[in-house]
């Protein structure tokens, strides 16, 4: 028996990159799921292949800048399977690059839209529904940009700083229905969002790839499966006395660079 067999799940952002990984892995684990996403024909793809390999898919067509429509993907999931007992809060995007010296309000209003709202909306959505079943785990994808400043521009640091802190907020609330509210901080991982961030298609994931070698204590670059691994981990029944953290997945960027690149032994 897979480690959610009988379980039902929404993941944002999941026809690609960390998203699109986790589907797999949950579907592998015998999860029913609902692919999130804008991308239409991606997700549409996506859900009908895993559909044809566990008839455990559906695609929802989400904008998790807009509530109703975040809504509507946790409606799918009940109407679809008759409950939910897993939320991926996972969608967004590199936004808010440049000097801040630069930036106009519009493009702060898009990162706190993108990547801090859309958790909210998420976490609220799944928490109405959780909460009246007495059970759920809810995993946000934050960021090691988010832990300290420095590791990433500036409005993508602090909205996923804003998701680190919210985790532990809605973790305090939840946890009276048994509602377990946790995130993970990827590093460094060369998905579609990294290289769409540099104005570039997917041709050039290889190279971004190995520019992230050997930067971290484990040399090599992260991959997709990394976060997925342990966004498995919080769904399950396995971290069911876990909540409200914040785990960094990153190969140890987060403490900076590894022992042998260091001036100072």
């Amino acid at each position: 028996m897979g480690k959610l067999e009988g379980k039902v799940a929404v993941v944002t952002g999941g026809a690609s990159g960390i998203g699109e990984a986790t589907l797999r892995l949950f579907v592998e684990e015998g999860a029913r799921v609902v692919v999130a996403d804008i991308k239409d024909e991606q997700g549409q793809a996506l859900a009908d292949e895993l559909a044809w390999e566990k008839g455990a898919a559906v695609f929802q067509h989400t904008d998790v800048t807009n509530g109703e429509q975040v809504a509507a993907a946790v409606a799918r999931a009940v109407s679809e399977f008759g409950q939910l007992d897993i939320m991926h809060n996972n969608a967004g995007a590199m936004v808010g690059r440049g000097s801040l010296l630069e930036m106009e309000e519009a493009e702060v209003d898009r990162a706190m839209g993108l990547l801090f709202k859309s958790v909210f909306f998420g976490v609220r959505e799944a928490g109405r529904v959780m909460s009246k079943q007495g059970k759920g785990s809810i995993v946000n994808t934050a960021s090691i940009a988010g832990l300290h400043p420095g590791a990433g521009p500036h409005l993508y640091a602090t909205a996923k700083a804003a998701v680190v802190f919210f985790t532990g907020s809605a973790a305090l609330e939840l946890g009276e229905y048994d509602v377990r509210v946790n995130c993970v901080c990827p590093g460094g991982v060369a998905t579609e969002l990294v290289s769409s961030a540099l104005g570039a298609g997917a041709d050039i994931l290889p190279a971004i790839e190995e520019s992230m070698r050997g930067r971290q204590a484990i040399e090599r670059p992260g991959q997709t499966i990394d976060i997925a691994r342990t966004v498995l981990w919080l769904a399950s029944d396995e971290s069911d006395y876990v909540t409200g953290q914040a785990i960094a997945i990153d190969g140890g960027e987060n403490y900076g660079a590894k022992w042998s690149k260091q001036t100072m032994q």
